[in-house]
């Protein structure tokens, strides 16, 4: 009887314990990392919808039929894109919080 009393207290506090570990190592290694990765996705992602749907600001990069064939892969993106390209951005959104 207190056998299991016991494995039940200390089961789940054993696997918070562990989850506590796993965050604070993940926070101190690979935190950072994944945060410059989805930068450069985003960084991507925006550079092929410029490129895809330059002509939108006037800047034709990709001929008519090109953008065409792209489209079906671009719409999810399009919204996000224009969002984003036509958000006011000041001097501060440059250094993007990582002074310090």
């Amino acid at each position: 009887m207190k056998r299991e009393i016991l494995r039940e207290g200390i089961g789940p506090r054993l696997r918070e314990w562990g989850r506590t570990l796993r965050d604070i190592l993940y926070g101190m290694t690979v935190y950072e990392w994944v945060r410059e990765f989805e930068k450069a996705r985003g960084e991507v992602g925006r550079i092929f919808a410029l490129i895809v749907f330059g002509d939108l600001l006037g800047v034709p990069i990709l001929p008519p039929y090109y953008v065409l064939r792209l489209l079906p892969y671009a719409v999810p993106y399009l919204e996000g894109w224009r969002r984003s390209l036509l958000r006011e951005r000041d001097l501060t959104d440059l250094f993007d919080q990582e002074i310090g």
